[in-house]
C-alpha cells in the first residue's frame, strides 16, 4: 500500500471550476523517474486549454487521462528514485519542468523523468524555484535555440511585465542585447529594473513607430500585437512566437518561428548558472497555498500580474 497525498485534480475537462483540492493516491517511480516531494509549484496562463494537460497527446486526438493534476513547474526533494537513475538520490533538492502530457505538480508528490530534472539554485527559496522552469526556458529556447541572439543585437519583447515576457527582458540583457519591451506604463520601471534600455507604453505609443531594425522581436501577446511587429523588423531579423505561428507577409525579408518549450535539463543548467550570477531573479506575483489551485487558475485569466502565481505545497 502506497499511501495517499493531497492534490488538486481535474475530473472533467474545463477551467479553473473543474479543479477540485481532494485525497488522491500517491504515485509511484517507474524506471528512469524520480519521486518528488513537491514543496512548490507554479500555474500557467492557458495551462487548461492545453489538450496535452488532459489527454496523452498535443493534438486533440489523445486519450483522456482523466482525472488529471495541473501545473507543470516543480521544485522539491527527491523522496524516491526508480530503476535505472544515478544522478540523483533521496533528498536532492531539484526543480524542472514536467512533460506536458503527464500529471502535473499541484500535489504533494509527483514522478518526473530523471533527465529533465535539475539540481535547484541554491540561492532561490522552493517557491521562487518553482517559477522558473517553464517560462525560463521558453526564454531560453526562444532566445537561444531558435533566435541565435549575439551581444549587440536589437530585442523587442512584448509584454515584458508578464510571466515568460519579464524572463524574456532579463535573458536577452544577460546575453548581451539591447532590450526594448511594451508593457503598461504602470510597469515601466519594474520592466527597466530588469534589463530593458527602453519601455513602451501600449496602451499610449504604437511600438512601431518607436522601433526600427530590430534584429529580433519576441512576441507573448499575438493577435493584431503579432502583425504589426514584422514592419519594425530589419532584413533577415526573427520573430518569435509563442501564441501563435507567425507568418511573413508577401515581400517581407524576415524569419517567423513558433515553438512550444520543451522539458531540458542543459537549459535549465544555463538559466541556473544566471540565477547564481545575479543575472536572472524570477518574478513572483503571489505565492498561495496548494488548496488556492482553482483561485490562482481563476486569477491567470481575469488580472494583471508581474510575474508568475505560485503553489506553497509543503
Amino acid at each position: 500500500m502506497r499511501g495517499t497525498m493531497h492534490a488538486v485534480r481535474g475530473h472533467g475537462r474545463g477551467g479553473p471550476e473543474q479543479l477540485v483540492h481532494e485525497i488522491a493516491p500517491r504515485p509511484v517511480p517507474g524506471p528512469g523517474e524520480a519521486l518528488i516531494e513537491v514543496r512548490a509549484a507554479s500555474v500557467t496562463s492557458g495551462e487548461l486549454d492545453w489538450d496535452a494537460t488532459w489527454t496523452d497527446s498535443f493534438d486533440g486526438n489523445g486519450n483522456p487521462r482523466l482525472p488529471i493534476v495541473p501545473s507543470k513547474e516543480v521544485s522539491g526533494v527527491v523522496a524516491e528514485i526508480g530503476h535505472g537513475v544515478a544522478d540523483f538520490r533521496p533528498g536532492d533538492a531539484v526543480y524542472g519542468l514536467i512533460p506536458f502530457t503527464r500529471d502535473g505538480a499541484a500535489a504533494e508528490y509527483v514522478t518526473v523523468p530523471a533527465a529533465v530534472l535539475a539540481a535547484k539554485p541554491g540561492s532561490l527559496d522552493h517557491e521562487r524555484t518553482a517559477a522558473l522552469p517553464l517560462a525560463g526556458l521558453t526564454a531560453w529556447q526562444g532566445l537561444v535555440t531558435h533566435a541565435g541572439v549575439t551581444p549587440g543585437q536589437r530585442v523587442l519583447v512584448h509584454g515584458g511585465a508578464g510571466g515568460v515576457g519579464s524572463f524574456v527582458v532579463q535573458v536577452a540583457a544577460a546575453l548581451g542585447a539591447e532590450v526594448t519591451a511594451t508593457a503598461a506604463a504602470r510597469d515601466a520601471d519594474f520592466v527597466r529594473g530588469l534589463g530593458a534600455r527602453s519601455v513602451i507604453d501600449y496602451a499610449g505609443q504604437r511600438f512601431e513607430d518607436e522601433v526600427k531594425d530590430a534584429d529580433v522581436v519576441f512576441d507573448t501577446v499575438g493577435g493584431d500585437t503579432l502583425d504589426r511587429s514584422w514592419q519594425v523588423l530589419r532584413p533577415g531579423g526573427v520573430l518569435v512566437g509563442i501564441v501563435a505561428p507567425p507568418t511573413p507577409p508577401d515581400g517581407v525579408d524576415a524569419r517567423g518561428v513558433f515553438f512550444v518549450v520543451e522539458p531540458d535539463r542543459a537549459g535549465l543548467e544555463e538559466l541556473t548558472a544566471l540565477v547564481e550570477a545575479g543575472r536572472l531573479v524570477p518574478q513572483v506575483d503571489r505565492i498561495v497555498p496548494l488548496e488556492s489551485a482553482p483561485g490562482a487558475y481563476a486569477a491567470l485569466e481575469r488580472e494583471h500580474r508581474r510575474g508568475k502565481i505560485v503553489l506553497r505545497v509543503s
